[in-house]
């Protein structure tokens, strides 16, 4: 749980720098960036799959750049929710979602899971093996 609130507080903090440095996003106040976090994180985890599945083959024509485009329509929808977050029109949404998906990358690679160790059981032979993820994220 500590994790999620830690990426929840960086990808806020990020969309409060993209209001400083991208000409056409705004944010009103710091909770407004916190709830417009927390909803991009809900679409980023239940919608952006579907429309990653449902647009692959454009995504695989296109080399996968389509992708930002995914990124910066999810973007321009949390801030037509009007929670708080203003972007004037797409290319906003595109260099601000660029931005906020590279805050998201460092924070998720800084902080791991969920916190606890995880485990993988692999049969090799008939044999099981177990394995389990150590402090530093790899595989024992």
């Amino acid at each position: 749980m500590p994790g999620i609130m830690i990426r929840w507080i960086l990808t806020a903090l990020a969309v409060l720098v993209v209001a400083k440095i991208v000409p056409g996003v705004t944010v009103d106040n710091t909770g407004s960036a916190l709830l417009a976090a927390g909803i991009l994180g809900i679409l980023n985890a239940f919608v952006r799959p579907a429309l990653v599945i449902l647009t692959l083959p454009l995504t695989l024509v296109t080399l996968g750049f389509f992708i930002l485009v995914i990124n910066a329509l999810l973007f321009w929808l949390v801030a037509g929710l009007n929670f708080g977050l203003h972007v004037a029109g797409f290319w906003s949404a595109f260099f601000g979602s660029i931005f906020v998906s590279i805050a998201s990358w460092i924070a998720s690679s800084v902080v791991r899971g969920g916190g606890g160790e995880k485990t993988l059981i692999v049969t090799k032979w008939n044999d099981p093996v177990e394995l389990r993820r150590g402090r530093g994220g790899r595989w024992e």
